[in-house]
């Protein structure tokens, strides 16, 4: 037991060691609006998004965590939250925090090692989401959304801060896409559902884009199954969904502007196996990964480019379902 004991005190003495790692960080005071890139308390939309923006910092030699000081990456973050804005903007407030982000040198360690830096990520989360429940929401509807690390952190977010019932009965729905969410997360979280239709409340919607020939990737390890939806057909088993119904793939940049849109550019159906979303109709050379993390025929960076219009309209969707629902 006394060699337990000293074991874990080593593990947490390591823990906190790790430079942007342990609770000694001080906490971001979200009540600086310099600490928000979108704080949008005066619109009128029915719901308010809750928006975690995906990884823009790479990391250095000796750092891990993105620096709230940092203003050339605090660009690209801005930037990068703009690119999917507009799938949120006709139904929803828009608030997105700055948060001290792991760097994309995080995914390049074994996962075991990663999880120090993504703990400080969520410190920050937890307290911007925190003080949003405390000073703006007013019991409004909330769309939980996140791309990539985003994604992620906004998975923990729904198994922490929404495990109360008060706050869960608020949720629209959260996008969670471009990261995993397993059976046995659902068996350990039972407040949690993934969505079943085009309409349903409350529930996540994840998946990851990927060409028919991936059995491995960084964010679904072979011998991993995750649970998805399609948001071409909305449907979460394998039935094929054509190009036909890709109402516009839309290519944006950092303004948030649209540079090219593409109706019908691609198909998909879910791996029945995996859980992977299949992209057909386009190939890798045509969009590479761009990141090295990332293996040719990932389309992780397209998750929601390719999808860009079904996705802004079901968040419309989703969100009169549930003011229909709650009698508002």
């Amino acid at each position: 037991m006394k060699r337990q004991i000293f074991s874990v005190l080593l593990l947490l003495t390591f823990l906190f060691s790790l430079t942007g790692c342990g609770t000694n960080d001080p906490e971001i005071d979200y009540g600086q609006v310099e600490n928000w890139a979108y704080l949008e308390t005066t619109h009128q939309q029915p719901a308010d998004v809750f928006f975690i923006c995906p990884t823009v910092y790479a990391g250095a030699a000796d750092s891990f965590n993105m620096s709230m000081d940092d203003e050339e990456t605090k660009s690209n973050f801005l930037g990068a939250t703009n690119m999917e804005k507009g799938i949120y903007d006709e139904d929803c407030r828009f608030f997105a925090p700055y948060y001290r982000q792991a760097g994309l040198n995080v995914y390049e360690l074994p996962e075991e090692k990663r999880e120090p830096y993504l703990v400080l990520a969520y410190q920050d989360v937890k307290a911007a989401f925190s003080y949003y429940m405390d000073h703006y929401n007013d019991g409004r509807p909330i769309v939980l959304a996140g791309f990539s690390q985003g994604a992620d952190l906004s998975i923990r977010l729904l198994k922490d801060c929404f495990a109360d019932e008060e706050v869960r009965n608020l949720l629209v729905a959260c996008y969670a896409i471009g990261w995993r969410i397993t059976e046995e997360e659902l068996a350990d979280n039972p407040h949690l559902r993934v969505a079943s239709g085009e309409d349903d409340t409350g529930v996540i919607i994840s998946f990851n884009s990927e060409a028919e020939d991936i059995t491995d990737s960084l964010l679904i390890p072979a011998g991993t199954k995750t649970l998805s939806i399609n948001p071409l057909n909305w449907k979460t088993d394998s039935t094929p969904a054509g190009k036909e119904l890709n109402q516009g793939a839309c290519f944006t940049q950092y303004s948030g502007d649209i540079e090219t849109e593409i109706p019908h550019l691609t198909g998909a159906y879910i791996d029945p196996d995996r859980g992977a979303l299949k992209v057909t109709d386009v190939t890798p050379e045509e969009y590479p990964p761009q990141l090295s993390i990332f293996e040719s025929g990932v389309y992780h960076l397209y998750d929601y480019q390719f999808f860009y219009r079904n996705l802004q309209e079901n968040v419309g969707v989703r969100v009169d379902s549930y003011l229909t629902q709650h009698g508002l």
